[in-house]
């Protein structure tokens, strides 16, 4: 089924791929080393549109919906599939099906999340990342305070039990998108109307804000968990890492994201950018006058 946004993916196809228990909705494009493109909550694969066209004149561009977001598929029960090591499993097994046995993987959000966690499980496919509005999980939850509570309240409603964060959000899923995207962008005429309604469309749907909870709920345990044990264990991501963060802002209880960042990963760079939290959208064309230097740079690792 074509969705409107796809207007915005000029020359990039609509297809499907099943992996395991989940049938994934991918946009492809373009040839050349690959790059995969992740986005994060609330939104889908539309958040890329002002990325992927400029990327794919030079590289295979893949863009899908995470797993159960979107029109991702579940096929079997969602409970689980938060997982960010399983969501990376199945991104993982859908580049292959693809032909990408090497790429760079760019992640926003939640996105940003699978992306680093495909980095530390597959380090012999991931060439390099680029972490967009993130740093791990153990760091988040370390720094959490009143005002992180009061800003990001969805961590900790969400990640309750079912299925009281699910009722919650389907009692006005219009208002709540709305009420989340605004104060992300910093206003929604920031975003493109096809991709807002695009966000609006998926969240309209129970079994997709389902999988919201379901990716929450993993992120207050089992991610946090797999995360502390590689920590623990002193595994790094070995890959060139580019950082991008909302300007002026610091995690973890203060830290620079640079600094968080070099706990976990032997190559790092990166710039804070204004724009909010959905720097893709609000200030894509400072992105890209990073991102694609970077690109080149290990783009020939990525070949495969």
């Amino acid at each position: 089924m074509q969705r409107d946004v796809n207007a915005l993916f000029q020359g990039f196809e609509d297809t499907i791929v099943e992996t395991g228990d989940t049938n994934l909705a991918v946009l492809t494009a373009g040839s050349g080393p690959a790059v995969l493109l992740l986005h994060g909550y609330p939104q889908t694969r539309a958040t890329w549109h002002r990325i992927a066209p400029v990327l794919a004149g030079n590289y295979s561009v893949v863009v899908p919906d995470l797993p159960g977001y979107g029109d991702s598929r579940l096929t079997g029960a969602a409970q689980g599939m938060g997982s960010k090591r399983r969501m990376a499993r199945r991104l993982h097994e859908m580049m292959m099906k693809l032909g990408h046995d090497h790429f760079i993987v760019v992640g926003h959000d939640r996105g940003g999340r699978v992306a680093y966690r495909m980095a530390l499980d597959f380090p012999e496919s991931v060439k390099a990342l680029v972490s967009v509005t993130v740093v791990p999980t153990p760091e988040m939850w370390e720094g959490a305070s009143k005002a992180f509570g009061m800003g990001a309240w969805h961590w900790f409603m969400m990640a309750q039990p079912a299925p009281l964060p699910e009722k919650l959000l389907a009692a006005d899923p219009r208002f709540l998108i709305d009420l989340t995207l605004d104060k992300m962008a910093g206003g929604l005429e920031k975003l493109h109307p096809l991709a807002l309604e695009d966000y609006r469309i998926a969240f309209d749907r129970e079994e997709v804000r389902h999988m919201m909870c379901e990716d929450y709920r993993a992120g207050a345990t089992v991610d946090e968990a797999d995360d502390l044990a590689d920590r623990t264990a002193g595994r790094r991501i070995s890959a060139p890492v580019l950082l991008f963060w909302e300007e002026g802002r610091r995690y973890g209880g203060g830290r620079e994201p640079l600094d968080i960042w070099a706990d976990w990963a032997d190559t790092i760079e990166g710039r804070g950018l204004r724009g909010g939290h959905l720097l893709q959208e609000t200030s894509a064309n400072e992105m890209l006058d990073l991102l694609i230097p970077f690109l080149r740079k290990n783009a020939d690792a990525s070949k495969g």
